[in-house]
């Protein structure tokens, strides 16, 4: 008998219906064995000795491993092909070798494949080799750097930052990438801008659009037009002045097909395109490669998913080609094979990119035998690999140079059409934070045309911080960073998530306070572990150790004395130190900026008044205190554990504040509940009687809200008056999407430039009319 050992029962499965009757397939249900979350697994002063143990959940699986391993005549080890499947093979083998269940070396045969079909494991079972013994020491010094900054930074940050749980080597890197954003949003001030955009009409009385670019021969910068009265002195020199094009050109632009997906791109398309978490993305894809039954037999759909190789396999690509000539014919195939090489920083396995085991497997014929998200995924998957090897996009750009009668002003009207769609005929990249591609043409145009100015339209603008951090864009930061590893980027976002390091609202990062305070003290007394220059060179040197050219016992060597010498000297510290370079670094989040009449109003203690608010931490974590305790006894929690206290900010000091008096003489509260901060006219009387309430919509702190703004939002939605044409109603209301006006029962959203409470009725007329001819 032949003993065949993998990860998990469903790859185990697909095998077993593979091989003959002479092999027997078990799983190891993952490592069967790991360093103890204890003091002393890993021993520096011992040469860093690793003391393994067995847990109690992988015992049983180990005795049935032993069991078949005594009748076998050979081993072969059939986990993933990378460092952890190498490391899964190891720790198998040294098990069976320390029990002398196996003395014969020789009995060992390590087997890996990309993808579990058939012929791929046939052949691998024929092209066996030993264990990669330089991928094991990659895995085992990668876990070992690990277990050495969690057991010895965590008890710093329990003793110097009280309420702050643990630290990871990477996922303390990756919370200060998502600290930094929040800290840039925070910090930026809005700048106002003006824009002149032009309807016009060509010879042949065509509508197109065009904007100024240029004022008395000076171009127009983003910031030229800064404000409404410089906008309305260059719209009055405009009135009456008619143009003509001076110039044109044209140009074609080609688009190239992304390369097939690796797992950071296939976690970003999917987050982006299918709403999937990186867990979720990662659940999914493993089910599809470890077997699907269809038609009563377990199919592998798609090739080995922990990867950051781009190339195919010729037989894939050839496969790829042969459907794209039979499915959209000649004009969509290339001449030759499109080749992709790795971009990412630090790209190391030698692996195929993800693409599906048979292409011939369309999504469409796979719709009864995969679940519906399944079946997303892998259409995800099969489409962007057809696309990689389909022919580019050509696209049709023309702009166009007008200049007014009076040669003072210069506009620009730009258009692009696709002359021919290429692989956009199944795929499109998405994207994580912009604007869309847009199709928009313009009409034909000839120098020397006179053009008509049919109306003028100056537009406000305000800058826009930095969006946060979706799971798309993160893992896109931290690769091209070269933090982590593809197999990583899951746990390192679901780590963050159960420490209370950050929390996702709207699909996007935010850092809470307890994940703030564990950054700052990083970066002040751990400053080069939470570089990302020194993170992403540590991945470097364990690749070199994984290519054998660098010995794992010195890495770790040379890793060890910087680090324990820089815990010795924060263990120095005294706690007071720590507090006050923490609220310093805070400051700015706590209470504002500095000198302002927000700042004064937030470091005072709304409870005695004449009192001061600054840091203190506590059993519970972080919290604001009085300086005039004990006389003031004042308490704010900032952060929260999971013992204790509620995560707030300054201007939260508590979740019910009275603004004022309406106008009928009802108290108007600002109120938080479940789904956030709302006004709420007056006391709850009964519950069939409930208040009038309203919520805050984006944009709105409830810091910032005064009393005026208050009642507006609760006398919503209110009548702007009846439209020009029809005669029916216009309303203007805030909704679960934001500001909209609504007319016979269609809503329609204003745009973020306009104040929702000073539209007027005829821009709500223009914003129902822009509408109905599918402008954004």
């Amino acid at each position: 008998m032949k003993l065949v050992i993998v990860e998990s029962p469903a790859k185990a499965k697909t095998i077993n219906k593979y091989l003959g009757n002479q092999y027997k397939v078990i799983a190891s249900f993952g490592h069967i064995r790991d360093l103890p979350s204890k003091n002393g697994s890993v021993l520096p002063e011992d040469g860093f000795a690793m003391k393994y143990e067995i847990s109690d959940k992988s015992s049983k699986y180990i005795n049935e491993i032993i069991k078949l391993a005594k009748q076998a005549d050979e081993v072969y080890l059939a986990t993933d092909p990378d460092r952890e499947g190498e490391s899964i093979s190891w720790h198998v083998a040294e098990v069976l070798r320390e029990k002398k269940i196996i003395k014969d070396d020789t009995k060992f045969k390590r087997i890996a494949f990309n993808e579990i079909t058939k012929k791929a494991v046939l052949a691998a079972v024929a092209n066996p080799r030993i264990i990669d013994i330089d991928l094991v020491n990659a895995q085992q010094a990668r876990r070992a750097l690990d277990y050495l900054v969690g057991f010895t930074l965590s008890p710093i940050l329990w003793r110097k930052l009280p309420g702050c749980r643990s630290a990871g080597r990477v996922q303390s890197v990756a919370l200060r990438i998502i600290c930094e954003r929040e800290d840039e949003i925070e910090r930026f001030k809005t700048q106002e801008y003006w824009d002149i955009g032009l309807d016009m009409l060509n010879s042949k009385g065509d509508q197109f659009t065009a904007t100024l670019s240029a004022v008395d021969g000076k171009k127009l910068d983003k910031f030229s037009i800064a404000n409404e009265e410089s906008a309305d002195k260059i719209v009055n020199r405009l009135k009456g002045q008619d143009f003509k094009v001076s110039s044109i050109q044209k140009k074609q632009q080609k688009r190239n097909p992304s390369a097939p997906f690796i797992t950071s791109s296939l976690q970003q398309e999917a987050s982006r395109k299918l709403g999937f978490g990186a867990k979720k993305t990662m659940q999914i894809a493993q089910k599809l490669y470890e077997g699907i039954d269809i038609g009563g037999e377990t199919v592998g759909l798609i090739t080995y998913i922990r990867t950051d190789g781009v190339t195919l396999s010729s037989e894939a690509v050839d496969n790829i080609r042969s459907l794209i000539q039979d499915k959209y014919g000649s004009k969509y195939l290339p001449q030759l094979p499109r080749i992709y090489k790795s971009k990412s920083k630090n790209a190391q396995e030698a692996h195929e990119a993800i693409r599906p085991t048979d292409m011939l497997l369309i999504p469409e014929s796979l719709s009864s035998e995969l679940d519906k998200d399944q079946l997303r995924l892998y259409d995800l998957i099969w489409k962007r690999t057809m696309a990689c090897q389909m022919e580019s996009v050509l696209i049709d750009m023309v702009g166009a140079d007008l200049v007014s009668d009076d040669n003072n002003f210069t506009a620009r009207a730009t258009g692009s059409t696709i002359a021919f769609d290429g692989f956009y005929k199944i795929y499109q990249e998405g994207i994580d934070d912009g604007k869309d591609e847009e199709n928009k043409m313009l009409p034909p145009l000839s120098e020397g045309e006179s053009i008509d100015t049919k109306k003028i339209k100056p537009e406000q603008h305000f800058t826009e911080a930095p969006p946060r951090y979706s799971e798309a864009s993160l893992v896109k930061r931290l690769e091209e960073l070269g933090i982590g590893r593809p197999s990583t980027y899951a746990s390192i976002i679901s780590v963050l998530q159960d420490r209370k390091y950050v929390e996702i609202e709207k699909k996007r990062f935010h850092p809470t306070n307890l994940g703030r305070l564990v950054t700052v003290f990083l970066i002040g007394f751990f400053t080069k572990y939470v570089e990302y220059d020194f993170t992403a060179d540590l991945e470097t040197d364990l690749d070199e150790v994984a290519e054998g050219k660098r010995n794992w016992l010195s890495l770790l060597s040379d890793f060890w004395l910087g680090f324990n010498e820089n815990v010795g000297k924060v263990s120095e510290h005294k706690i007071a130190d720590v507090i006050d370079y923490v609220e310093k670094s805070l400051d700015f989040h706590l209470f504002g900026e500095q000198g302002t009449k927000k700042y004064e109003e937030n470091k005072k203690c709304p409870s005695c008044s004449n009192g001061a608010l600054s840091l203190k931490l506590g059993k519970y974590g972080a919290f604001l205190a009085c300086s005039n305790y004990p006389d003031c006894t004042y308490k704010k929690t900032v952060s929260k554990t999971e013992e204790g206290g509620e995560e707030g900010s300054i201007a939260q000091v508590d979740n019910t504040k009275e603004l004022g008096l309406d106008p009928s003489g009802q108290m108007v509260y600002l109120k938080k509940g479940p789904y956030g901060w709302y006004v709420q006219l007056g006391e709850v009387v009964s519950k069939k009687e409930k208040p009038k309430r309203s919520q805050l919509p984006d944009g709105v702190k409830p810091e910032d809200l005064t009393l005026e703004v208050a009642v507006k939002l609760l006398n919503l939605p209110m009548l702007l008056g009846k439209h020009s044409e029809s005669g029916e109603e216009i309303h203007m209301g805030i909704g679960k999407y934001g500001p909209y006006v609504k007319y016979m029962g269609k809503f329609t959203s204003i745009p973020k430039a306009i104040d929702p409470f000073s539209v007027s009725l005829a821009e709500a007329e223009e914003i129902i009319a822009s509408k109905g001819k599918g402008k954004k």
